[in-house]
């Protein structure tokens, strides 16, 4: 018990995608965490990209492949000089792959404080249903 809640109280270091071979622009490249969420009518993902603003996060969904790639700037002024740098900027890349029962006509993406909230609905075919008992 006490080896699980000291692995729950870490905190998660920006990591670089594992495989820079795979890049094909110069700079870092990072996945953001993501939590996922499920309840009937829809599946909510959260992606922490911290300094990421909207007009930099481009979200593409092809076939059944959803794509988040974002981009974090320097946040110092033209004129400031580095003294300490631990602020890494760069690039956000994370995909997913969505089920048939997402209704991907109805997605919807926020972000706000730099945490993404993407709101999957479900197709209606999908979602849980009661049904009735007739007796005879």
């Amino acid at each position: 018990m006490a080896d699980t809640e000291s692995k729950a109280l870490k905190v998660k270091e920006k990591a670089e995608v594992a495989t820079p071979a795979e890049q094909t622009r110069p700079g870092l490249v990072f996945t953001p965490a993501a939590d996922i969420f499920e309840t009937d009518k829809e599946i909510t993902l959260l992606a922490d990209m911290p300094g990421v603003k909207a007009g930099d996060l481009n979200i593409d969904l092809h076939e059944n492949v959803l794509t988040l790639d974002g981009f974090v700037k320097s946040p110092e002024a033209a004129d400031e000089v580095d003294v300490i740098r631990e602020y890494r900027t760069g690039k956000y890349y994370r995909q997913f792959t969505l089920s048939q029962v997402i209704d991907r006509g109805k997605i919807d993406a926020e972000l706000k404080d730099g945490v993404l909230r993407l709101k999957l609905p479900k197709v209606e075919a999908a979602r849980p249903r009661k049904i009735a008992v007739k007796s005879s």
